[in-house]
């Protein structure tokens, strides 16, 4: 590979390529749909894949044609998690949440300049919104989750962020820079964020960001449900219990 392109330019690839299969787990995702993904040519993206393949990074579906997370990558995460995870420290929370809303939660972590859903939990309510899920990423200021934590960014980061976001093209102009701003300013006002169905029509989602010990919004919480579930009545409401957990997750990673 680093035969073939500039070396800084292959790992920037790589990282596109393994975050593009990452979202498409566990179902996996084809060779075409990497290179649409991820704007490079079919050629480049098989061979990038075939490579990682052959380091143990992926693996290989022949049959579906699908390409799936690798065993290599399973080790990494495990010493990783060491540092990273705190799962084992915001499980109860996402459970409470599920459980005192009846809404499916989620916990969300930032990466860079997306979310990266990393753990779910059902609420009782029957029906359900299926736009979060393991593993699923959004950049930052889509969904509630990564409005929250956009919100409580030092600002002129905010402002470097949306400076290069684009994210109109591939959500609507509910986020142009100027509407993410509006949002920004409603979450600060609140605390939590509110995301009344803009990625998903009907699917409503309120997120509270999480701190880490510098103080830094690293992580959030969040739940998502049908909007008939998120009346002007019932959300400050659950406002305050994500908020509640929120507080009590970061008093947690702070410790």
């Amino acid at each position: 590979m680093s035969g073939t392109l500039p070396g800084a330019q292959v790992v920037g690839r790589i990282g596109q390529v393994l975050r593009t299969v990452s979202g498409a787990m566990p179902r996996g995702i084809g060779t075409s749909e990497v290179a649409r993904a991820t704007g490079l040519a079919r050629p480049t993206a098989h061979r990038l894949l075939s490579s990682l393949a052959a380091e143990g990074f992926l693996d290989h579906d022949s049959k579906a044609g699908r390409w799936h997370l690798g065993p290599e990558l399973y080790l990494m995460g495990s010493v990783a998690a060491e540092r990273y995870d705190i799962t084992h420290l915001a499980h109860e929370h996402v459970q409470a949440l599920a459980e005192e809303t009846g809404e499916s939660a989620f916990l969300s972590a930032r990466r860079g300049g997306e979310t990266v859903c990393v753990l779910r939990q059902e609420g009782s309510f029957p029906i359900r919104s299926f736009v979060l899920y393991e593993g699923k990423r959004f950049p930052l200021g889509v969904a509630s989750a990564g409005l929250a934590i956009l919100s409580f960014m030092p600002s002129d980061a905010v402002e470097r962020y949306l400076s290069h976001a684009e994210l109109e093209e591939h959500y609507g102009p509910e986020h142009s820079p100027e509407r993410i701003r509006q949002g920004i300013e409603a979450t600060r006002n609140a605390g939590y964020a509110t995301n009344p169905g803009l990625v998903v029509p009907g699917s409503w989602g309120m997120g509270a960001a999480v701190f880490d010990a510098a103080g830094q919004p690293a992580w959030a919480l969040s739940i998502t449900g049908i909007e008939s579930r998120f009346s002007a009545e019932r959300r400050p409401v659950l406002g305050r219990l994500l908020l509640r957990h929120a507080h009590a997750l970061s008093e947690k990673i702070k410790k």
